[in-house]
């Protein structure tokens, strides 16, 4: 299994929200690439950076995705999202040089979209977000619940050729409770590569999700708050 620590950017800073709610912020670090990079020294193969301010659609932080694409290079990988809702923004993304961009709002409201990128960026170096309030589907940053069902969703884009699934319940992500385990099972019954995002809070967490072959889990403010180290997450994701 993977392990992705979590880089959220706000303002130009690292931040992590909870429950996805922009009034509930906390700022970890003020230079996001002096994070990712001490996330990669430690050992990270990936990382999972999410511009924040695109998803809300109060402004960009693609300059600094740039930045740290290029810093960390040579040790990891990169999988960008946050408010990519249009092929053009899927391609001026995937130009800075990141391994994956995930598609999330644009991936459920505009299904036509799913082809098209992965016409553009291939299965490979494309991800679908699947958010979940209950058994719904959230969009825009988290702010709107649809009547979607996400499991419906999720089987519409394998359909279409996708396969990367990053499923997080929104109701516990910067939580601390525990990542939802049986949600993702259920996509990846379905044939998904499922990440798993929102709670992790313990090793026994991310053991449990590797137990349950899950592809991959994201971890944030359990590194962030000390809880755990990262090279003790990476040999609990083994």
């Amino acid at each position: 299994m993977e392990l992705f620590p979590a880089i959220d950017l706000r303002a130009g800073r690292v931040v992590r929200l909870s429950q996805g709610e922009s009034s509930r912020e906390t700022t970890y670090h003020l230079d996001p690439v002096a994070q990712a990079e001490r996330f990669v020294t430690a050992g990270a193969r990936w990382l999972h950076v999410v511009d924040l301010d695109r998803a809300f659609g109060t402004g960009e932080n693609l300059e600094l995705v740039g930045r740290i694409a290029k810093r960390v290079s040579v040790g990891a990988r990169i999988q960008v999202g946050g408010g990519i809702r249009s092929i053009d923004a899927l391609r001026a993304v995937l130009d800075l040089g990141v391994a994956r961009a995930v598609l999330g709002t644009a991936a459920v409201i505009e299904p036509v979209l799913v082809p098209q990128a992965l016409a553009l960026a291939g299965a490979e170096r494309l991800a679908i977000g699947l958010d979940a309030r209950g058994n719904h589907v959230a969009i825009r940053g988290w702010v709107e619940t649809t009547d979607l069902l996400v499991d419906d969703v999720c089987s519409r884009i394998l359909t279409a050729g996708a396969r990367t699934v990053i499923y997080t319940d929104v109701t516990r992500d910067g939580m601390l409770t525990g990542p939802d385990l049986e949600g993702a099972k259920r996509l990846m019954d379905l044939g998904a590569e499922v990440i798993a995002s929102g709670g992790v809070s313990t090793l026994a967490d991310l053991r449990a999700a590797e137990m349950a072959r899950l592809h991959g889990a994201i971890v944030g403010r359990a590194l962030y708050e000390g809880r755990f180290t990262l090279e003790e997450a990476l040999e609990a994701a083994k």
